[in-house]
């Protein structure tokens, strides 16, 4: 299998070999999807070898997002720190992993500018796998922030009554539901010209998408009007489950709807970000 190095530029057998493929006339074999995504995934991974600043956004920022809100509201909203974490902490995770999936939206908008994808269409690889390959990535970068995320949060006093099955499961959960709800901004990257605006519309959807669930606060407290956009937010039925989840429950219900959203945002902007990819 090729590989792909941060710069876009592949390598492959030695020239030797491959002179001798040419003389014989004989073609290397055309890469699987899977072993063509596996190795655009790896891409991905270079780049954050390369560029280690890359990993801020799922290691300081988490910390700082489980720290500030949970000492900041956790005396006024439950009475204690230790009672408002265990409701928090799942939440906070849903929050945070969902906010850095716009930055694969950011990378291929990129790597547009750069041309790299005019090499990429060239290569004889399913067609897909670019893309593919960013999202692979981008599930490490979002593993990542959960393990950080938990880690803090055991340290202050949240306590899983799922044990390390529940909390699998809701992180197996929320990775399904983020590598689909990223295929929105992969769309937006190669819909808008520059990775400022790409940074600009992600906000603009992600922040009143999460901000209005029950991350916070159970919907119980809102105005009518407003429970009825909450309850049922794609965000608030991920936020359930995962907390439900890590809490040794069984949410069926809002389990069904994270993976209904997911096929959803799949099928969609999946589509379109292929269609938008082959004309571009």
């Amino acid at each position: 299998m090729s590989t792909v190095t941060d710069d876009a530029t592949f390598t492959g057998p030695r020239t030797e070999e491959l002179a001798a493929l040419l003389v014989a006339g004989e073609r290397p074999p055309r890469p699987s999807a899977l072993s063509a995504s596996l190795t655009f995934g790896w891409r991905a991974m270079l780049k954050i070898k390369h560029v280690p600043e890359q990993l801020f956004d799922v290691t300081a920022f988490p910390i700082m997002m489980v720290l500030m809100y949970t000492y900041l509201f956790g005396g006024a909203l439950a009475g204690s720190v230790s009672a408002y974490i265990q409701f928090l902490l799942p939440g906070i995770l849903t929050l945070s992993v969902v906010m850095i999936t716009m930055y694969t939206g950011v990378a291929v908008n990129t790597d547009i500018t750069k041309g790299v994808f005019d090499r990429f269409r060239t290569l004889p690889i399913w067609r897909p796998a670019p893309m593919v390959g960013y999202l692979l990535g981008d599930v490490v970068r979002y593993l990542i922030a959960s393990a950080v995320m938990l880690t803090v949060g055991l340290i202050i006093g949240y306590r899983p009554h799922g044990g390390v099955v529940g909390v699998a499961a809701g992180v197996a959960l929320l990775l399904v539901f983020s590598f689909a709800f990223s295929w929105i901004w992969t769309m937006f990257g190669l819909l808008l010209r520059s990775e400022k605006s790409v940074m600009g519309v992600s906000m603009m959807v992600i922040f009143p998408l999460t901000f209005l669930s029950n991350i916070f606060v159970d919907p119980k407290t809102m105005p009518g009007w407003l429970q009825a956009f909450v309850n049922n937010s794609p965000v608030t039925h991920l936020a359930s489950a995962v907390r439900e989840l890590m809490a040794g429950e069984w949410p069926t219900a809002d389990i069904g709807w994270s993976l209904g959203w997911s096929a959803v945002f799949v099928a969609v902007f999946g589509a379109v970000t292929m269609r938008l990819y082959n004309r571009k």
